[in-house]
Order: C-alpha cells, then structure tokens, then sequence
C-alpha cells in the first residue's frame, strides 16, 4: 500500500510516520515544508495543480493529512488549516490515483460542551475560537469532496514530543524549573478544566487503522475520559519525584490577555500574588471536553492503550532531560 503522508514533521505526523512505517505492507512518501521531506510542497501556497501532477506521479492508495497550524491569527489558521485543505481535496479530485484520504481533525471543533457528558460524533460543531473554527471549515471541505475519505477528530494529544507551548508541555517545564532552582512551590493557574488526553502514539494507531478501514465521515480518537488538570498536574509531580507544594490560582475561562503571561507553572514570586491567572487553554471549548469514542471502537476496531500516567512520564523524561 502506498502511503502519502502529509505533515510527517509534526507532532501528530511523526508518530504516524513511526507506525506505518512498522508495517512492512507500507510504502512511506513524506510531503511537507521542511528539507527532510522527500517532496517539498507548501499546501497553503502550493497550486492544486501541482499537487495533483505529484499525486499522479506516486499513485498514492491513501493520503493521510497531519498537516497544519494551532497557533497563531485567525489568517494564518485559515491558510494552514482550511485552504491548505482545500487544496488537498481538489487535488484528489482532479488525480487519477483515486486515493482514500485520512484527514486530521480537532476535539476543537466541537466547542464547549456540557460537563459531565460525552461528545459523539452527531454533536452540532460550535468552536468557540479561530482555530476550531478553521479545522471544522477544513472538515467540511472533506465531507463535501465526495472523496472516499475519514475526518479523525483527535482530543486532546499528550505523550513523547507534547510541545512546550501546550498546557502539559508547560507545566513539565515549569516543574523542571521548579527543581531545578529548589523551589519548595508552584504556582499553578487554570487547573479546573477538565479535558480528554490522549496519547500520540495511540492516535498513529487510529490514523493506521483507519488508512486500512473502509470506514468514511468522522470519528473521535480520545480516551473517552475527561481529566481534570490538577490531577494530572498532581500525577506529573508524583512522576517528576517533586515533593513541593502546588499551589493553585484559577481564573476565570477564557484566553489570556496578550500582556499576560501564562501563569500554569509559573515559580511564586511576591509580584505573583497580585496578578491575574492566565487561564492555560484558550481552545474555545470551556472547561470540560469528554469523547464519545464508540465509533472509533465499532469502525476502526481501536481503544486507546496508553494511559495518562505513562504519557506523563514520558513527557517529564523529555523535560528532565534539560535540568
């Protein structure tokens, strides 16, 4: 089977990259942006034409899309995530290769929800930001295409390779820091939410389960258990070995002031007291997020496997490494 991976430098895509390779049935191209890609192409400048010349050259069975932005304006997003999108859809139509596309969706998508229940997939989309708004744009444009194709809405990922910017990604780093100087406290904001981790490398699994599937439409890829953040803050100190204190200021919801600095995992100082708290999730979905992941279960014949705490593990080893 030949595999088109787009965005294999990514978060998400690395892992996936890993998993198909793993399978000896697989033939890997990589496409993106960097200069270890083995083709170059930029999708939210590159031409549908240009593309469909390449994927007629390949002859790909499937396409799987990592590709795109989680930060930045609401200009930026649109490019990355939806035109960037458009561009791969209309380049599948016009292609001769008939190639099945896996397309990397968002919990953001679906916006806040009501705490205690579970999102399924018949859930009406309303992201409460810019970047939900340009992944579910993104998801429609593949549900529109009339391509053979899957929109896997991922929750929240965690695990090897978690960004710095994310919540858990600060967080491991403010700890670092935290020991690192003997810091006896920390000062944590935001630690209310709640949300559905899951592990990157159980997503690959998804991405590869359904790149082998028939299944079509969307599926959540999550836990199908909301966490709330301070308990895995307090998983992560267990895990980290630190025995200082962790000390809480919640804020309201909502993004943070861009004068602001984030506040999860800030050191206590005297200034600190006075400040407002940051809130640490500005994903436009309020303060809980649960997948209802029976469909992928059904469909794909997936579960997640990895649980928070090793997740967690694996990301403060990431982090010890720089003390």
């Amino acid at each position: 089977m030949r595999v088109l991976l787009i965005g294999a430098n990514g978060y998400i895509g690395r892992y996936v990259a890993d998993r198909l390779l793993a399978d000896p049935a697989v033939q890997l191209t990589a496409l993106g942006r960097g200069d270890d890609a083995d083709v170059r192409f930029d999708l939210a400048s590159g031409s549908p034409g240009a593309l469909t010349r390449f994927l007629d050259a390949v002859h790909p069975g499937v396409v799987v899309n990592c590709a795109g932005a989680t930060r930045g304006g609401a200009r930026d997003l649109t490019r990355h995530n939806t035109v960037a999108v458009a561009t791969v859809c209309e380049a599948l139509r016009r292609s001769g290769c008939g190639a099945r596309l896996v397309q990397i969706g968002c919990g953001a998508e679906y916006g806040p929800s009501q705490p205690g229940s579970s999102t399924a997939e018949d859930a009406v989309p309303r992201p409460g930001g810019p970047y939900g708004v340009s992944k579910l744009a993104a998801t429609e444009l593949v549900l529109g295409s009339g391509l053979d194709a899957v929109v896997l809405r991922v929750f929240s990922p965690a695990g090897p390779g978690t960004p710095a910017g994310s919540p858990l990604g600060r967080l491991a780093e403010a700890m670092r820091r935290a020991m690192q100087s003997g810091d006896g406290e920390l000062k944590l904001g935001g630690l209310g939410v709640q949300r559905d981790f899951v592990d990157v490398r159980d997503v690959a699994r998804a991405v590869h389960a359904a790149s082998l599937s028939a299944a079509q439409g969307v599926i959540n890829i999550g836990s199908g258990r909301a966490i709330r953040l301070r308990d895995a803050a307090g998983t992560l100190a267990r895990v980290a070995g630190y025995g200082g204190a962790l000390h809480e200021l919640d804020g309201p919801p909502g993004p943070p002031a861009p004068h602001l600095r984030p506040t999860i995992g800030h050191p206590r100082t005297e200034s600190d007291h006075t400040a407002p708290v940051a809130y640490p999730y500005p994903d436009g979905c309020g303060t809980w997020q649960q997948a209802d992941v029976r469909t992928a279960r059904d469909r794909l014949g997936w579960r997640p496997r990895i649980n928070l705490e090793e997740s967690l593990a694996d990301i403060w080893m990431e982090a010890a490494c720089r003390i």
